[in-house]
């Protein structure tokens, strides 16, 4: 018989912030696979779960995934957690999970913390529709991403690194101007931020300061008006 394969969501900051379903879970498979195995191992020891850690990332995803998908047929099970968050959710995993759907393997998940829809959830736009897009292309095609996104009526939610934020908020003037803006900062973590404005407003609240950590970039819909 086949083992399993489990996603596992993992706290986005916060290490409280673990569902009891996933402790119980990475205490029972044979290996929990992992992007960064001392990021797991952090949240492995909080919670003194003992077990042995695969390393599976965007770089190794594809080399790797043969060996798990015949482990997993011989029946062990596995645990697939991303360094924070719900893994496949511009995290490594979609190509894993892709092949144990069609090696016919059970793949259960373990729902817990997503950036993305925590940044919504206080964003107080619109969230009856709209379009997650992830990290926007670094170089090629971005700005033609950018103008696409800009002609989509719904909420739009991004991503975005410290090293590009400066440049998102200034893309976004270009393209987003008269829209309202929220961008959360390290979510649930001990710095986190949130700011709200409209791009040149975020603009001048962010010139000429160091920017550190993680963002949710979360642009209101089109007819969103902030009153």
């Amino acid at each position: 018989m086949a083992g399993k394969l489990y996603i596992v969501s993992t706290p986005i900051g916060n290490l409280k912030d673990i569902s009891l379903r996933a402790i119980e879970t990475l205490n029972e498979v044979d290996f929990i696979i992992c992007e960064d195995t001392r990021v797991t191992s952090i949240l492995l020891k909080q919670y003194n779960i003992i077990k042995q850690l695969f390393s599976f990332n965007a770089v190794s995803e594809t080399k790797k995934i043969p060996a798990v998908i015949e482990r997993l047929q011989r029946g062990q099970s596995y645990a697939l957690v991303s360094d924070s968050g719900t893994p496949a959710i511009s995290d490594p995993g979609v190509r894993l999970v892709s092949k144990a759907v069609k090696e016919g393997i059970e793949v259960i998940t373990i729902p817990g913390a997503t950036a993305l829809i925590s940044a919504l959830t206080i964003s107080g736009l619109p969230t009856d529709s709209f379009v997650f897009e992830g990290f926007l292309p670094q170089k090629k095609g971005r700005q033609k991403k950018l103008k696409e996104l800009s002609e989509d009526k719904r909420t739009v939610v991004l991503y975005e690194s410290s090293h590009r934020i400066k440049k998102l908020i200034d893309e976004l003037n270009v393209y987003f101007s008269k829209r309202f803006v929220v961008v959360c900062r390290e979510l649930t973590k001990k710095f986190e931020e949130t700011w709200r404005g409209y791009p040149t407003e975020l603009k001048e609240h962010l010139d000429g300061k160091t920017i550190k950590g993680e963002f949710v970039v979360v642009i209101a819909s089109s007819d969103w008006k902030n009153k």
